[in-house]
């Protein structure tokens, strides 16, 4: 649509000549229940807008998709909707020094988790509604300068069905059939928000007396559907919450702005969660219907977190444009872990971000979309897709290789002054260097030359010289940079050396922190210690870095990795064995092998969740074709293995049960796996609840083991959104032409399923056992992305685009097609390109790892 991707010259240029005083915004949900008469539904929005203009007589516009504006006015005068409207903008013309637009429209109810979502609950037919709006959504729901850096207080009215309660960002009152929500403080359009419906709805308090005698109240509320109530554990939300408070209070020395704070646990949610103030929303996964590990109670406590520290860093201080994205979403994912560490019961949260969140930092890094922290954001496109894992996890690594560069004290003193002086205001990189080079003393110019405005990821290797004695003469840390991004940075890191003991236990003996600068580092320190079994280059993980070892390292790790004693140390070695395996300098099989040895030692259940993940995708994509089946199968028998060794009732028995469910594939295994969900064989201590039942039936829908009756009998035990969800994926998991062509044409030639069942769908239909079947939707999928990018919104086009992208044809067929399409489309949309150019880089290295796999064979 016209006008619909705001570009970032345009942005300014509207900044430069508006600033906005506030907005109302009406909205009459009471259309989002009942008949809707067969015709799409709509909601009437109505939205005042006070602001001025530095030039009285320029022209302007302002934002909105809707199917229908019924009146526009400006400044008392009535403007032709059909005139002015042309579906994504309004014409603004001789504007005045002050001025008042009033919008009158009816905006559509979404379904693909875009503005204001509609969801109706097959479980008892209640309907639900949420608003979702980074980066530029709001304007499906009301009319608005949609950038962020026109902030504004804003006033919200709701008129809702009887019965149904409405929460915005804002305290609310309900009088005469309408919400009216207290005025909020100037905040940008993409975290406003409005919550409605009949939710289950639970209220706590948090209190905090100041060192000067003030005393902050905040209100805590926490909702979800009524059909998840009773798995919902709000009390333990309610628990993170309070001592993510505390926590923040302690170190940032501003207190929460925003009044009450709500958090709303919503259906059919496309992110993990979003910072709207006062009333964070969250996808509804984070309620646990069946039992789980402690890894994701860890993972929701994050969550919280993360988008708690966004309150600060994001909310109250907001960058200008989306360049800056990382100005609150690298510190956001730091502040999440930081705070995990150090107020809540989860005090080795650095290890899973060492192992899992870095994971996705190193792949983001080097695809070849890769870009600097600071990125540069043409418009609302280039937005949507660098949500992703440079401006999060390497952003956040980054800044804990800041905290290990200029010390804690000085980094947290930034953060206070940074609140202060830019509260309710928006800010760009210099502004936070300004701060943190006072409190630190160093030049941070140079720092964040490498760190932040250049792209790509270090390797480092140890270099070990030993003397005549066995000793070392002189430990290097030698650093490289691909040619891709030649840039050397540098990093503050520790080298450990480890040994074993006489009992065998791989234990570091030495530690020492360094500056690596340039190709080559010595650590004279280390001179004249013991001959290590180890080095480990970035022990406690203080950079962001690929680590390699030396050939004596890595053949104690071969022998001896489960040994090692201390977790993060043992994350790290895995992580470090993981990139290799995908640089092809390790073959799969040789991962693989590590995992049925050592996995089953391993202690953080977090560490060991990731484990499976990459054997699995070890298997699926690294591996030569000629060994998968014989991979597959010394993966089931060790998953059935460690399944049956692990403590009855643990979660490390979960884990390990639904690892053989992803693996199983022989008839003996699948068996097992009928005779678990029918009570006909057990594992002691496991309870087959109903999550873990639709894990075992997955499989069995894919192998042929569970049909459409045994799978709608499922959904009837089940019929929940969450049923629904599952059942759709395994009937599209089945192994049936029919059934890949009804399935790819509910996701590419209709429109009709929502949101989170085209996920469902996609994630049945490719299936790395069914690389057969799938093989004639290579040539569909590059005739219709087009199509799906210019007809689709743009979070479906990212599902499709990906979703179906045909990574199981792992041939230089597939990839001279990915080619081929690349160069016939050189002028399709740039985001549409990058989608494309990353599944290419992932099939291109799944390539050269299956090559190298293959050669261990010779």
């Amino acid at each position: 649509m016209p006008g619909e991707n705001l570009s970032r010259d345009e942005a300014r240029e509207r900044a430069a000549l508006l600033s906005v005083d506030a907005y109302d915004v009406s909205l009459d949900l009471r259309s989002a229940v009942g008949d809707g008469n067969g015709e799409p539904r709509t909601f009437r929005s109505v939205t005042t807008i006070r602001f001025r203009c530095n030039e009285p007589g320029a022209a302007s516009f302002a934002d909105l998709i809707a199917p229908s504006v019924t009146a526009v006015s400006l400044n008392g005068r009535d403007l032709d909707p059909s005139e002015v409207f042309d579906g994504s903008r309004i014409a603004l013309e001789d504007l005045a020094a002050e001025n008042e637009l009033v919008v009158d429209a009816r905006c559509a109810y979404s379904r693909t988790g875009e503005g204001m979502h509609r969801f109706v609950d097959p479980e008892d037919g209640e309907v639900y509604l949420y608003t979702q709006y980074e980066p530029a959504d709001a304007r499906r729901v009301f009319a608005n300068f949609e950038q962020p850096d026109l902030k504004a207080p804003y006033r919200f009215e709701v008129t809702a069905p009887e019965g149904w309660t409405v929460w915005s960002n804002g305290a609310g009152e309900h009088t005469d059939g309408v919400w009216r929500f207290a005025e909020t403080k100037p905040i940008s359009t993409y975290i406003t928000c409005v919550v409605a419906g009949p939710y289950h709805y639970v209220t706590d308090s948090y209190t905090r007396t100041f060192e000067d005698g003030t005393k902050l109240e905040v209100p805590l509320g926490a909702l979800c559907r009524k059909g998840l109530a009773p798995h919902f554990d709000a009390d333990d939300v309610f628990l993170v919450t309070k001592q993510g408070l505390d926590f923040f209070h302690d170190h940032f020395d501003y207190p929460y702005p925003f009044g009450k704070y709500d958090q709303a646990f919503v259906p059919e949610y496309n992110l993990g969660a979003m910072e709207n103030p006062g009333l964070v929303t969250f996808r509804e996964e984070y309620i646990f219907r069946g039992k789980v590990t402690q890894a994701s109670y860890e993972a929701r406590a994050n969550v919280v977190l993360h988008e708690m520290a966004h309150m600060w860093f994001g909310d109250l201080v907001t960058m200008e444009w989306w360049d800056d994205l990382w100005l609150k979403e690298s510190f956001a994912d730091f502040m999440g872990t930081f705070a995990n560490v150090g107020a809540t019961r989860f005090t080795n949260a650095w290890i899973t971000f060492a192992n899992r969140r870095k994971a996705w930092a190193y792949r983001a890094d080097q695809l070849p979309s890769t870009h600097p922290i600071t990125a540069d954001i043409r418009d609302l496109q280039d937005a949507k897709l660098n949500f992703d894992g440079i401006t999060y996890a390497k952003g956040a690594s980054v800044l804990k290789q800041l905290v290990a560069y200029v010390g804690q004290d000085a980094f947290l003193e930034g953060a206070r002054r940074y609140f202060k002086r830019n509260a309710y205001g928006n800010t760009r990189l210099g502004d936070l260097l300004s701060v943190l080079g006072e409190t630190s003393g160093r030049d941070m110019s140079a720092w964040a030359r490498a760190w932040l405005q250049t792209a790509g990821v270090n390797s480092l290797t140890p270099q070990v010289l030993l003397d005549a004695e066995g000793r070392v003469a002189e430990l290097a840390v030698l650093q490289e940079a691909p040619e891709s991004h030649p840039e050397e940075r540098p990093h503050r890191v520790a080298v450990g050396l480890y040994r074993r003991t006489p009992e065998g236990a791989l234990e570091r003996y030495a530690r020492v922190e360094t500056d690596v600068e340039g190709p080559r580092t010595v650590v004279a320190e280390l001179a004249g210690a013991e001959a290590p079994e180890l080095v480990l280059v970035n022990d406690d993980d203080l950079t962001y870095c690929k680590i390699r070892f030396d050939e004596t390292s890595l053949d104690t790790l071969r022998a001896h990795l489960g040994a090692l004693t201390d977790p993060l140390a043992r994350a790290l070695c895995w992580s470090a064995l993981w990139n290799m395996t995908r640089d092809a300098l390790l073959p799969a099989r040789d991962f693989v092998d590590l995992v049925l040895r050592f996995a089953g030692r391993e202690s953080e259940i977090g560490v060991l969740q990731m484990l499976h993940a990459w054997a699995d995708s070890a298997l699926e994509h690294y591996a030569a074709p000629a060994w998968r089946e014989t991979g597959g199968q010394l993966l089931t028998e060790g998953a059935l293995r460690e399944l049956r060794a692990a403590e009855p009732g643990s979660e490390h028995q979960l884990a390990w049960a639904r690892f053989f469910a992803s693996v199983a594939f022989a008839e003996t295994d699948l068996a097992l796996l009928r005779d678990l969900l029918d009570g006909t064989s057990t594992v002691d201590g496991l309870e087959v609840d109903q999550e873990l039942r639709w894990a075992f039936l997955e499989p069995l829908a894919a192998h042929g083991g569970a049909d459409e009756s045994v799978l709608a009998a499922e959904l009837a035990r089940d019929d929940t959104a969450s049923g629904k969800r599952h059942q759709v994926r395994c009937l599209a998991a089945r192994p049936s032409a029919a059934v890949k062509a009804q399935a790819w044409a509910q996701v590419v030639e209709s429109d009709t399923l929502s949101n989170a069942l085209v996920e469902a769908t996609i994630a049945g239909f490719a299936r790395p056992s069914q690389r057969e079947l799938t093989a004639p939707y290579t040539e569909k999928y590059f005739a219709a992305i087009e199509r799906i990018w210019r007809e689709r919104s743009i979070q479906i086009g990212m599902d499709v685009v990906r979703g179906l992208f045909p990574v199981y044809q792992d041939s230089p067929q597939t990839l001279a097609a990915t080619d081929a399409w690349l160069s016939a489309h050189a002028d399709a949309p740039p985001a549409l390109r990058r989608l494309v150019l990353e599944s290419r880089d992932d099939l291109a290295r799944a390539l050269r790892a299956q090559e190298c796999d293959a050669a261990a064979d010779r």
